[in-house]
């Protein structure tokens, strides 16, 4: 965990310096499955607060495709995969951030409980100078998610050892209710594939962070 602030702490001084007088800065937290983005993502967020500036997380995950649109694909065993997300939808949503930061915008966000993702759930107000960008593919060098790359102004890629993000990916099942046996058959088919991608064919980042 300590270590954890200090990456939080060095962050959002990077970001801060590099803000300068900038009305809206956004930063993309990038990063395989399992990495540890969304603790981080709050953690820098709480960072900010100390240093008295104002952030807000904008997750990727808000973006999935609901689980009827990926059945009727037959994609839904892949639910998680950069195919099952709205990337265009979600670079619209970065677009409008950007050029409208006195606007107040309501985003999406993704209710793992009940496996969907919520419209509205999460209100980004003018004060909200800090935006964090949170998701696994916000810096995948393959079409449609290239496009987001001009939306940025601070990357940041979260790296892990491979043997402990399989763990932590077959931990999530195991959560879910799964024996280990189901628990590692599902991080095998979907999310250890997912997690090589990121690493293999991302861009690289501002800075590279392993957890």
């Amino acid at each position: 965990m300590q270590q954890v602030e200090r990456t939080a702490a060095e962050l959002a001084e990077a970001a801060i310096l590099r803000a300068a007088d900038e009305q809206r800065f956004i930063i993309a937290l990038s990063g395989p499955p399992g990495a540890g983005k969304s603790t981080l993502s709050e953690m820098l967020v709480a960072e900010f607060s100390r240093r008295g500036q104002t952030a807000a997380i904008v997750p990727m995950d808000g973006f999935h495709l609901d689980n009827a649109v990926l059945e009727a694909r037959g994609t839904l065993a892949r639910k998680g995969a950069p195919f099952t997300f709205d990337a265009d939808g979600y670079a619209v949503l970065l677009q409008r951030l950007r050029k409208t930061p006195a606007a107040e915008v309501a985003v999406p966000v993704f209710d793992r409980v009940l496996d969907l993702a919520r419209a509205g759930g999460r209100i980004i107000a003018p004060e909200h100078r800090f935006l964090i960008a949170e998701g696994n593919y916000l810096l995948l060098d393959e079409d449609p998610w290239k496009r987001l790359a001009d939306m940025f102004d601070l990357t940041v890629m979260l790296k892990a050892d491979p043997g402990e993000l399989r763990r932590r990916l077959v931990d999530r099942w195991l959560a879910h209710g799964l024996d280990p046996e189901q628990a590692l058959a599902r991080a095998l088919s979907n999310d250890i594939p997912n997690a090589e991608l990121v690493v293999r064919n991302s861009r690289k980042a501002d800075l590279e962070i392993r957890d």
